[in-house]
């Protein structure tokens, strides 16, 4: 029987590309081994005729950030009548954003930090905007720039001086900016596959040297350590992985996601993000939970690949 051919798209153009260019590797990888007949496209190098001009069963995005994960990619492949991986363009356009996250998950009654969004443009005073954050949210905050996956454009501010450097560094990245309630706790991670049916894969707990999960941590070898199975009480893993599943399913995704959560000394976990095109390179979390049940990365792979086929497109012409 022959397998369908395949297109794993890669790099682009955002804040994210090398990592992008490491998933997409390591994709194209195990889809060689699976016996597909599969090659990789770097978005930045090609021009999107080139996809049409591959002519693919299937589209593996293995896109991070901007123009990839936003739904920008999912709008043009709709067009075109070429089914893709992973999650659709509105899903994929909202997971993106953790603003407008974040009023989903308050709308839906999922725990989430205590937040404010602050527009460059309404901005007249700095110090009225530092005064309005120490009132609102108080210290230690987290600012983050919305927009941006991998930790990037994100502070956690502990002192009053610090403010104003991270809300500026922050609006570097995006025009509207983020601050949460900082919450001190153990970080772990949840992840979601399937369309219609979902299944959770084991909770993974997070340690970092870094002040953080940040980028230098996610990507440095020996800067973090991703535990499996997570130090968290039983009862308290099942209720994470039902969380999980409302976040999934209220953000619209199918495929696969990752959700990432923070669990306070109370023992209340409290959703951060969600991402609808997580990793997966040597050192990425989703990989490593699925291991945890035996499935090999190249198998995993293949189901996300299977996940992707399962969704109805419009004819080609």
């Amino acid at each position: 029987m022959l397998k369908e051919r395949v297109l794993v798209l890669m790099g682009g153009y955002s804040q994210e590309r090398e990592v992008s260019l490491r998933s997409g590797a390591a994709v194209l990888k195990a889809l060689e081994n699976l016996g597909y007949e599969a090659a990789g496209l770097d978005l930045k190098e090609s021009s999107i005729h080139a996809i049409t001009d591959y002519n693919p069963d299937l589209v593996f995005i293995a896109l991070h950030g901007k123009d990839g994960e936003d739904g920008t990619v999912q709008g043009l492949l709709e067009v075109m009548g070429i089914p893709y991986t992973g999650s659709g363009i509105a899903a994929s356009a909202i997971g993106i954003d953790k603003i407008l996250t974040k009023k989903i998950l308050t709308y839906e009654g999922i725990p989430t930090a205590d937040f404010t969004i602050i527009r460059n443009n309404n901005i007249t005073s700095w110090e009225s905007e530092v005064q309005s954050l120490l009132k609102n949210i108080g210290l230690p905050m987290v600012i983050k720039a919305p927009t941006q996956g991998s930790s990037i454009g994100t502070f956690i501010v502990r002192e009053e001086s610090a403010i104003l450097p991270a809300l500026k560094a922050a609006f570097e990245y995006d025009s509207e900016i983020l601050t949460e309630k900082f919450i001190d706790g153990t970080e772990v991670t949840s992840t979601v596959i399937g369309n219609e049916v979902t299944e959770v894969l084991p909770l993974i707990e997070i340690t970092s040297v870094n002040e953080f999960y940040d980028f230098d941590s996610k990507y440095t070898p020996g800067k973090c350590s991703h535990i499996i199975p997570a130090r968290v009480a039983e009862e308290l893993q099942k209720k994470i992985g039902e969380l999980s599943e409302r976040v999934y399913k209220a953000i619209g995704c199918r495929g696969y996601a990752r959700i990432d959560f923070i669990i306070d000394h109370d023992g209340n976990p409290y959703v951060l993000e969600i991402n609808t095109i997580p990793g997966m390179t040597e050192m990425s979390l989703v990989p490593d939970a699925a291991r945890a049940v035996g499935i090999s990365f190249d198998k995993l792979v293949e189901k996300i690949l299977k996940l992707g086929l399962d969704i109805p497109v419009r004819p080609r012409e």
